[in-house]
């Protein structure tokens, strides 16, 4: 299983776009999605690609690809025009003998360590700053960044998931960070 792996698209339809071709130019099974798909939020700049009517017919032309969480800035409004569901807080993965939480990190996040069997994946956006960090109980958390907003210094990315690896590159295919576990 391959996974395409992004997070806080903020309704820009240059990094849909982008995030459907790297997709396909991957060759992945799948794309999941961490949140935050059509609004820009109250604290961030209007991206220069805003428009989340576009990034709507994208996403919904992919929809028997993409898995998806909610973000902060998801609302019951947004699933009713998207065609895929993305309310859920968190979704549980196990692939390759891995256990993964996968959310979007402005509810559960690194500091409810107390959540986490032993050695589980923590897996999350919401920062928009790509991390790889071990934390409680030999637990990994790792953030793919922002396809739009990054932040940090860092540039636009997204993650993939292959045989118990992660990479997270930018949006040029230079590699960040690979993590296997």
């Amino acid at each position: 299983m391959k996974i395409l792996i992004a997070s806080d698209i903020h309704g820009d339809i240059n990094s849909a776009k982008f995030i459907i071709s790297a997709f396909e130019k991957e060759k992945c099974d799948k794309i999941l999605l961490l949140g935050d798909l059509l609004y820009h939020g109250p604290r961030n700049s209007l991206p220069q690609g805003y428009d989340p009517t576009e990034v709507i017919s994208l996403l919904n032309n992919n929809k028997e690809n993409i898995l998806a969480v909610r973000g902060n800035c998801d609302t019951e409004v947004d699933q009713m025009v998207l065609d895929f569901p993305i309310m859920a807080e968190y979704c549980y993965l196990s692939i390759d003998g891995l256990s993964i939480l996968a959310t979007h990190g402005h509810k559960i996040n690194k500091t409810d360590s107390s959540l986490f069997r032993k050695g589980e994946i923590l897996l999350h956006g919401h920062t928009h700053i790509p991390a790889c960090e071990i934390f409680g109980d030999s637990n990994c958390y790792l953030n793919p960044g922002s396809t739009t907003l990054p932040k940090g210094g860092f540039p636009k990315s997204y993650m993939i998931y292959e045989d118990r690896s992660f990479t997270v590159k930018d949006f040029n295919g230079n590699v960040i960070f690979t993590k296997r576990l």
